[in-house]
């Protein structure tokens, strides 16, 4: 009897398993160290890894052992980690932040030992080391022009999806929206800043969303309503992230029944993308980002 309840067990998790990966597709497994002490620990953990359809964590509390299942094409271990980092966990290749940590309860409070740095963080302290061993060399470090370029295109993909936005022609959005989708998935996350890396995560699975929403349909009023939110996260990002021109934070109070939206331009002159010629000017100005 005993054994055929262990067997019932088994069977039962194996069938768990084989469901939660069927549902995720091009899945990858993996097994990773995340520190934690309670069974507190182990939901936060597992919350802040998982994406429905996309990735899944299983924390062990004993064993301080998580194994990650994953769409290879949509994530990686990386992102992952670094979500579950923000959440006030630390794996053995990135910390959480310390004011996160620090507001974790009592009982999670983990004790901390020392972690290898982010790669982005260590390359470019050896480019810097190299130009030091050339005299007065000024040339940018690697690892900050990569960064620099990688958002740079998510930038300027937004910006002709804006463009066609105001023309309201929503063949011409979605082919932007779709090479917007292409720099959004392009982008290296270790080769991110920290205080970048950090919006970066917070935005990443939103802005996916409204891209891929805007590609997916010619129909300008469904693309207009996931550019409000596109922008309000293409926004946070042009905070953080240096861009090569200032660029324009700009506001209509007519749009959305009256409640109002936002967006970016390269250009001072007001030329609204959510009514384009109704209403080309109407907006203003609300901020300048240098």
């Amino acid at each position: 009897m005993k054994n055929s309840f262990k067997n019932i067990m088994v069977a039962t998790f194996v069938l768990l398993s084989t469901t939660i990966n069927a549902q995720i597709k091009n899945s990858k497994t993996e097994t990773v160290k995340i520190y934690g002490n309670c069974g507190m620990c182990e939901t936060k953990i597992e919350k802040a890894g998982t994406i429905k359809k996309v990735a899944t964590v299983d924390w062990n509390q004993e064993t301080q052992m998580a194994t990650l299942t994953y769409d290879a094409t949509k994530t990686n271990q990386d992102e992952i980690l670094k979500r579950i980092a923000l959440a006030g966990y630390d794996s053995d290749k990135f910390l959480a932040p310390d004011d996160v940590y620090n507001n974790l309860h009592g009982c999670c409070q983990y004790e901390r030992v020392a972690k290898v740095p982010v790669k982005a963080e260590t390359k470019t302290e050896e480019t810097t080391e190299n130009h030091n061993n050339h005299g007065n060399h000024t040339e940018t470090p690697k690892a900050e022009v990569q960064e620099v370029n990688q958002l740079k295109t998510v930038f300027d993909n937004y910006f002709i999806v804006k463009d066609a936005m105001i023309s309201s022609d929503g063949n011409a959005t979605s082919i932007a929206s779709k090479e917007l989708f292409i720099a959004i998935n392009n982008v290296k996350m270790d080769k991110l800043e920290m205080d970048v890396h950090m919006v970066w995560m917070k935005v990443l699975n939103q802005i996916k969303e409204d891209a891929e929403h805007i590609a997916d349909t010619k129909d300008i009023k469904h693309q207009r309503d996931h550019f409000t939110t596109l922008s309000k996260d293409i926004y946070a990002l042009l905070k953080v992230a240096k861009y090569d021109v200032p660029v324009y934070f700009q506001y209509c109070p007519m749009y959305n029944d009256g409640k109002g939206a936002n967006w970016l331009s390269k250009e001072n002159a007001v030329k609204n993308p959510y009514y384009g010629s109704m209403m080309l000017s109407c907006g203003k100005v609300t901020e300048t980002i240098k």
